[in-house]
């Protein structure tokens, strides 16, 4: 369901989120890889927590007493959390140093994640679950901040490369690792398994990053009206994306007040922001071409990216009856592939135009999702496996090249800016596409409910015989009464139909997926080749 990114001032992010032009030529090239790799180690378990809780949903409810409904809250709470604290996260860290800023959030993340594992009740894991994502939202736009700042050009390809694989990699094996871990050893451990790689993050990040005096003067000069309304405008609005389908939209006078809470906060922010003098987030940056359109483009990315690792699962657990871990093998396969080829887009974007390598991502995403518009009762892990490589293929090839090409041009200055707005808009399109594909995924069910129950009359003679022959077989498995089993073949005959209804609306929710994609590829078109990827998208 699920993670956004970071903002600074937009008049001295490199003093907030990374080294002054000076320092950077001081730090050795081993110490800035430290830094991108532990930054990047950070951010990756940062979205890792979204899914891999996801996956282990229904345990977590049955172990600490939450009900079905209530217990959505045990995401919500992360994802709520990490949304207010992303957009804050460039200017924290020029009042308390990137050091001291960093640090402090990756070790509060790591004990508050082995905090969750002793939750008892589920008061207790949605305040833990709060504070972790807290301090885990502010990984992932400070990697992507580090990435743009402490490397060279040429080198930042590379650093972009590893940060795909917290942005696409680990939703897509989110799922695999967290059914594994709660069929085989306990819901716990999908909290544990942050200890080690989280060890080495600290370390990296302890080892590489310098040390800087904090500036707590900044606190009283800090954009605290656009602090305010940002903060509950997208609070509010998180809140609506995830719980609206449950509460039946705007029916629900909660999901209403929200809305308009949302609304005139958000308004608000946006007026404030334009109008400020050293604003939160420099939104006139989305005026520039290639970085408007690059948002418009990842917002598509992260409807199709978060509302397919939503949609599969519950197909295989609905449809096909599949447990955690065997939903985890399955989606594995739209991750390892990238696993193998992330690493070698950056080749790829020496030898090509990074615009041609993002539309055929893009293709390849959106053809992933159009192979599965025909599905049936029999379509599960076996039929599934090539639409899953080929959508590793394209995601491999779509987020790398995409944030290049969006972010080239970009001033110091406006890095932190551009690194918020691109990330979050991200992941907010992924709320997005989760909230849509819920009340899709019912409206649709229902709509060819109803068109299947009509064509199914018992006026028909092959109706007739159906239910005879289900009648007979009962009555041969130990119903007596003829009565009570015909009865139960027409329950039968009801369930079948569901089950198709249900099918064909996954079918219709990956063509929409798949439209989505396939106007994010438009978007594409308009995108101009900036100067910084000159010579086939050389650096």
């Amino acid at each position: 369901m699920a993670t956004l990114q970071i903002a600074a001032n937009s008049n001295s992010l490199v003093r907030a989120a990374a080294a002054s032009p000076a320092q950077q030529a001081k730090m050795s090239p081993l110490r800035t890889w430290a830094a991108v790799v532990g930054s990047t180690l950070g951010a990756f378990m940062a979205v890792l927590n979204i899914q891999i809780v996801n996956a282990s949903l229904a345990d977590i409810q049955g172990a600490i007493g939450a009900g079905t409904d209530d217990g959505g809250w045990i995401s919500t709470s992360y994802l709520i959390a990490e949304i207010v604290v992303i957009p804050l996260s460039g200017w924290l860290a020029r009042v308390f140093s990137l050091r001291n800023y960093l640090l402090a959030n990756a070790i509060l993340f790591l004990i508050f994640s082995v905090a969750c594992a002793f939750a008892v009740n589920l008061q207790q894991m949605i305040i833990l679950r709060a504070i972790q994502g807290f301090s885990g939202g502010v990984l992932i736009p400070m990697a992507f901040t580090i990435i743009i700042t402490l490397l060279p050009k040429a080198k930042q390809p590379v650093g972009l490369a590893l940060f795909a694989l917290s942005a696409t990699f680990a939703p897509a094996i989110g799922p695999t690792i967290g059914g594994y871990l709660t069929e085989n050893w306990g819901w716990e451990h999908i909290f544990y398994v942050n200890l080690v790689p989280g060890a080495l993050m600290v370390g990296l990040l302890w080892a590489s990053l310098d040390r800087a005096p904090m500036n707590l003067k900044l606190l009283a000069k800090g954009d605290w009206p656009g602090i305010v309304t940002m903060a509950i405008g997208l609070a509010a609005l998180q809140t609506v994306l995830e719980e609206g389908n449950k509460e039946d939209w705007f029916g629900s006078d909660f999901i209403l007040r929200l809305s308009v809470i949302a609304a005139v906060s958000l308004t608000l922010f946006l007026v404030i922001e334009l109008k400020a003098a050293q604003p939160l987030l420099n939104l006139r940056l989305l005026l520039r071409r290639n970085f408007g359109f690059g948002i418009v483009a990842n917002f598509l990315l992260g409807i199709a990216l978060y509302g397919s690792v939503f949609v599969l699962p519950i197909y295989l657990a609905r449809i096909q009856g599949y447990n955690s871990e065997q939903i985890g093998m399955v989606l594995a396969w739209t991750g390892i592939p990238q696993l193998v080829l992330i690493p070698l887009v950056p080749r790829l974007m020496k030898r090509f135009d990074v615009r041609l390598l993002i539309i055929i991502g893009f293709a390849l995403f959106a053809a992933s999702n159009f192979m599965n518009v025909h599905m049936t009762g029999d379509y599960a892990s076996d039929q599934l496996f090539w639409p899953n490589i080929v959508r590793a293929v394209g995601q491999a090839l779509v987020f790398t090249p995409l944030s290049a090409i969006a972010t080239a041009g970009i001033e110091q200055e406006n890095a932190g800016s551009a690194s918020a707005l691109f990330n979050m808009m991200r992941n907010l399109g992924g709320a997005v596409g989760i909230a849509l594909l819920q009340t899709f995924l019912s409206k649709r069910e229902q709509f060819h409910s109803n068109i299947l129950t009509h064509s199914v009359s018992v006026f028909e003679e092959a109706t007739r015989d159906r239910i005879a022959q289900l009648t007979a077989y009962f009555m041969s498995h130990g119903v007596s009464d003829q009565a009570a089993a015909s009865q139960k073949a027409v329950v039968a005959i009801a369930l079948k139909l569901r089950k198709q209804a249900n099918i064909m609306a996954f079918s219709d929710a990956f063509f929409l997926l798949g439209v989505a994609l396939v106007v994010a590829l438009l978007a594409i078109l308009l995108l101009k080749k900036p100067a910084q990827l000159s010579g086939g998208g050389a650096h």
